[in-house]
């Protein structure tokens, strides 16, 4: 059977969904083609050990889409200030919401909490979902790109949005160019308990080997996202959980006091991953599918619901006779998106390459800069609003 679509968005993660409920409304007609079923949160004083930090800006445009107002209040957390040391202990650098002018620099939210939030606002929404569903073929036409589904469905639509992760098949089927790096390192997330308040403070630790970052749960629990060359990566996925709170608790330089790990540990290997262009005539991609970055700065996430917010404010403007899949009106979205990932990719790569590394000067240099910066009031309120967006 056939079914013929304005829009097929490929892939329900966050970007994806944020995506489709942005277009509610548009008079476009819409649908998902998703692989996985998603998955129930479990009832239980658990804490997911994937959480993200997203902008103020992004929660709004998640207000938007009828997803964030269903989120728990009690499991969100505000972060009100951040702290970033350098690996010498006299240099930080300093952020604050109040200084800003900001009601808050960020909200920390569980990614399971998050994605079902939205897979329940999609699933009110008037959008033919196919899921669990995989495509066996894409080809692109002159006026519509037909997939053919594993369940023998055949779609035609006139764009195809991939949202479908950084391995993405759609990018490859499109023939669009996309240059991968790889950092050599394990991102190892877990959450602990903490003996000390965290205080709405959000905290980052620059070493030669790594970053360290512990951000705000809700009471007296932290998230950490510890990136780390593979092989020490390893050995602390090995560590008992009162060896790794131990280690946690040197590097951060005892500030939250005494750790005990609540939650499994996992790993991600981090990567930099450079897409040519974003889009062609019939496709687009969005989100990961379309820029990896270093998660120093936790702004991954933030770049995809960016990309989700643009691409459909785009088609939304474009005018009721304006085909959806024209390569013209596509390219609008792409410029609107590049400078904000380069600028991204740029500065997060450039850090990372900056700390990891054991050069004499640029140990200087660099604990210097966060210093310098540190007392540029008018510089840190120009990298938070930047931040927030």
């Amino acid at each position: 059977m056939r079914h013929t679509f304005d829009v097929v968005v490929i892939g329900g993660g966050l970007v994806g969904l944020s995506l489709v409920r942005a277009l509610e409304g548009s008079g476009l007609t819409l649908a998902l083609v998703e692989a996985q079923l998603p998955g129930a949160v479990p009832e239980t004083d658990s804490w997911d050990n994937r959480v993200y930090a997203v902008s103020p800006g992004c929660a709004s445009f998640l207000e938007r889409c009828g997803a964030w107002g269903s989120l728990p209040q009690e499991r969100l957390t505000r972060v009100d200030a951040m702290r970033v040391y350098g690996d010498d202990a006299d240099a930080c650098l300093e952020f604050s919401a109040y200084d800003a002018g900001l009601r808050e620099l960020a909200f920390v939210v569980e990614s399971r909490q998050l994605q079902q939030a939205l897979w329940e606002a999609v699933r009110n929404q008037v959008v033919q979902v196919f899921c669990p569903a995989r495509w066996t073929t894409l080809e692109f036409h002159d006026d519509h790109a037909a997939l053919q589904l594993d369940d023998g469905s055949e779609l035609a639509g006139r764009l195809v949005v991939g949202a479908d992760g950084s391995e993405s098949r759609v990018r490859a089927a499109a023939g669009l160019a996309a240059t991968p790096g790889d950092y050599g390192q394990l991102g190892i997330v877990a959450n602990f308990s903490c003996e000390r308040p965290h205080r709405g403070t959000a905290f980052q630790w620059f070493m030669r080997d790594g970053v360290l970052a512990l951000l705000p749960l809700p009471d007296m629990r932290v998230s950490m996202v510890w990136s780390v060359e593979q092989e020490r990566g390893r050995r602390l996925l090995a560590l008992t959980a009162a060896e790794l709170a131990t280690e946690v608790e040197l590097a951060s330089r005892g500030a939250l006091g005494g750790l005990r790990l609540i939650s499994p540990t996992a790993a991600f290997p981090l990567k930099l991953q450079r897409v040519a262009h974003f889009t062609k005539p019939r496709v687009a991609l969005a989100g990961d599918a379309a820029h990896n970055v270093h998660p120093l700065a936790g702004q991954g996430v933030n770049l995809g619901f960016r990309d989700a917010r643009e691409l459909a404010k785009v088609l939304v403007e474009r005018g009721p006779q304006r085909d959806c899949g024209d390569h013209a009106l596509l390219r609008r979205y792409e410029r609107a998106r590049r400078e904000d990932v380069a600028a991204m990719q740029l500065t997060t790569d450039g850090l990372q390459k900056l700390f990891n590394n054991d050069a004499v000067l640029l140990t200087r240099a660099r604990n210097l800069g966060l210093e310098l910066v540190n007392r540029q009031p008018w510089l840190k309120n120009f990298l938070v609003h930047h931040a927030v967006a």
